[in-house]
């Protein structure tokens, strides 16, 4: 690693932790419905996860993009200004944290603009310092999953070995082709880095905008039990059940999307139907 890599990850008071795991979210290309993020930040809250080290964000982010102001200010920092003072600027931030009961290790950042490689470094110097031989990131695409049903969620993996393990968890495998992630481009390099890697993604509805409470919920205790959690169900369904009567009462009100979304109902109920009929074979 270069000096400016060395500079940018920037560690405080970190344990190391033999044979830990790294969990990973990154906002962004796939964190529709703030799935990844809120997930992950919502283990640190409910963890009281301490904050181990960040990657400084000078380096990996574009702030003056060129073009019009509808696409310029996708990249620009936001700020606050109030009666005519200025209150903050949000920069961007990329965060460790660790819960040392379960040989933990979160990480919630943004996935960098530029020097992908220069950012990687980053990520694998800390699991290297850390102790964490397996890194596992969780996001979200939009897909055909009505948001009365919980989300389908699929895997990646670094090796073919590491694939039966995660499907215990009830996942699927993934199949895609298209526009990659960072993370995917991490993926690529774990093995070389002499660490595992996964990936576990939530389907999510495509109709909908905004924070998703039910599948952060969803990922949260799916999460829970691969990292054996003990976490209070009762602050994790109130929020979702809101968010789905509300968004319930929404689709109502526009015929044409409630009767795709029985139809969508429908489909997955079927397809369901299907996985079990084929197990009992």
């Amino acid at each position: 690693m270069n000096n400016s890599q060395h500079d940018s990850l920037r560690f405080k008071d970190c344990p190391q932790l033999q044979n830990s795991t790294l969990l990973l979210a990154f906002d962004g290309w796939m964190d529709g419905g703030e799935v990844s993020t809120g997930t992950v930040q919502q283990l640190v809250d409910l963890l009281d996860a301490q904050t181990v080290a960040e990657i400084d964000p000078e380096s990996f982010y574009i702030y003056n993009f060129p073009g019009s102001m509808e696409i310029t200010a996708l990249f620009r920092p936001h700020i606050q200004i109030e009666a005519g003072l200025i209150k903050s600027v949000e920069m961007p931030t990329n965060t460790f944290y660790v819960y040392e009961k379960a040989n933990l290790f979160l990480f919630v950042g943004k996935e960098p603009n530029l020097h992908w490689r220069a950012f990687g470094e980053c990520i694998f110097s800390f699991a290297r310092q850390a102790g964490a031989n397996r890194i596992l990131f969780v996001g979200s695409f939009g897909g055909s999953v009505p948001h009365t049903r919980l989300p389908r969620l699929y895997v990646t993996c670094s090796d073919a070995r590491l694939l039966p393990e995660m499907e215990q968890y009830g996942v699927r495998r993934t199949a895609y082709e298209g526009p990659g992630s960072f993370t995917s481009y991490l993926m690529t390099r774990a093995h070389s880095e002499g660490l595992e890697m996964m990936s576990l993604v939530a389907e999510i509805p495509g109709y909908l905008q905004g924070k998703n409470p039910a599948c952060i919920e969803a990922m949260t205790r799916r999460l829970a039990k691969i990292f054996k959690l003990s976490l209070k169900p009762d602050s994790l369904r109130n929020k979702s059940t809101e968010w789905e009567l509300n968004v319930s009462s929404a689709v109502e009100e526009n015929e044409e999307l409630a009767e795709k979304v029985r139809e969508l109902e429908v489909e997955y109920d079927n397809e369901l139907l299907e996985m079990d009929s084929d197990e009992l074979r």
